[in-house]
C-alpha cells in the first residue's frame, strides 16, 4: 500500500509552483484538490507532471459528496481514476460531508447526521470509492457548527466506516477543535477515542471567529494562522499515533511560501517529538 512520508507537507498553490518546485527540504510532500486537476491538458497539469517527479503527492477530493444520498459521481470517479493513474498519488483521502444533490452543488462541505441510516449509506459509497479507485481513501473528520440528531457520536460513526470498508482517517486537528468549541465537547476526549491505527494523515489549519457571534462560533475558514491550541493538539495527536504525515492546509489569505515553510518546520519537530511523547504517554 502507498503512503505518504512521517514528514510535513504543504497545500500546492498556484501563486507558488515555482519556489514550490525548487524547494530542497527534506521529506516534503504535497496536497492537491483532484478537482483543481480535472482537466484534459493545459498548465496545471504540466505543473503537477514536474512535482510527481520530484515529490511525493496527495489527492484531497471535495467534491464526491461520499456523505449525499446519492451514489458518488461516476464520471468525477473516472476523473479521479485518470489522475491516479497518471499521478501515481502516496494517498487519497475525501471528507465525512456531502456536497450535492440532485445535481445542485454547493460550494462547501455540509454535514452529515451521525445516523444508522447515514452511517449504512456513507460506507456503501466510501466502498464504491475504494473499489472503482482500487485505492484505500482515508476520510476526514468534518468541522461542525450545530448539534445534529444523532444516533451515535461522530468517532462512533468514524470507527463504524473503518471497522465496516477498510477505509483510513485523515484526522483534521483543526476540525476537532472548531467542533469541539462549537458544540461544547472535550477535544481531548475526541481525541483518545479516535482509533488512531487507522489514522494515515493529520491536518491543521487556521479557522477565524463568526463576524456575528464572536468567539461563540468558530469557522474553519484554513485563512489564519494556527493558534497555539491547535498546535498543542497537534503534540497531543501524535503522541496518541505516533509520527504521521502532517499537511499545512491554507486556502485564503495565501501567505508568502517562506512563511508556509516555518509552520511546515514547527510541524516537523512535531512529528520528529512524536516517538518520546508517545511512550511517555503510554507510560
Amino acid at each position: 500500500m502507498q503512503r505518504l512520508p512521517d514528514t510535513a507537507g504543504l497545500g500546492l498553490k498556484p501563486e507558488h509552483f515555482r519556489q514550490a518546485l525548487d524547494c530542497a527540504k527534506d521529506g516534503i510532500w504535497f496536497e492537491v484538490h483532484p478537482e483543481n486537476y480535472m482537466a484534459e491538458g493545459g498548465p496545471r497539469l504540466q505543473w503537477l507532471d514536474a512535482f510527481a517527479e520530484r515529490f511525493p503527492l496527495s489527492l484531497h477530493g471535495v467534491g464526491l459528496s461520499l456523505g449525499g444520498l446519492e451514489p458518488p459521481d461516476r464520471e468525477h470517479l473516472k476523473r479521479w481514476k485518470q489522475l491516479i493513474t497518471r499521478y501515481r498519488p502516496d494517498a487519497i483521502s475525501e471528507h465525512l460531508a456531502w456536497t450535492s444533490h440532485q445535481g445542485t452543488h454547493f460550494n462547501d462541505l455540509l454535514p452529515v447526521p451521525a445516523t444508522q441510516a447515514a452511517l449504512d449509506r456513507f460506507v456503501e459509497h466510501v466502498t464504491i470509492m475504494q473499489d472503482t479507485l482500487d485505492r484505500q481513501v482515508l476520510i476526514e473528520n468534518p468541522s461542525v457548527y450545530v448539534a445534529l440528531k444523532s444516533d451515535m457520536t461522530e468517532i462512533d460513526f468514524l470507527r463504524e466506516t473503518v471497522a465496516r470498508t477498510g477505509c483510513g482517517l485523515l484526522l483534521d486537528v483543526n476540525n476537532v477543535h472548531v467542533s469541539c468549541h462549537n458544540l461544547g465537547l472535550d477535544p481531548i476526549a475526541y481525541l483518545d477515542a479516535v482509533p488512531h491505527d487507522a489514522v494515515g494523515e493529520i491536518h491543521i489549519a487556521g479557522h477565524e471567529e463568526d463576524a456575528a457571534l464572536g468567539g461563540e462560533l468558530l469557522i474553519d475558514t484554513h485563512g489564519a494562522p494556527i493558534v497555539e491550541t491547535v498546535w498543542s493538539l497537534l503534540d497531543y495527536a501524535l503522541a496518541l499515533t505516533g509520527p504521521r504525515p502532517v499537511l499545512i492546509e491554507r486556502d485564503t489569505n495565501i501567505p508568502a511560501f517562506d512563511d508556509l515553510l516555518d509552520d511546515r518546520r514547527r510541524a516537523q519537530t512535531c512529528i520528529d517529538a512524536a516517538p518520546a511523547r508517545r511512550a511517555a504517554h503510554v507510560c
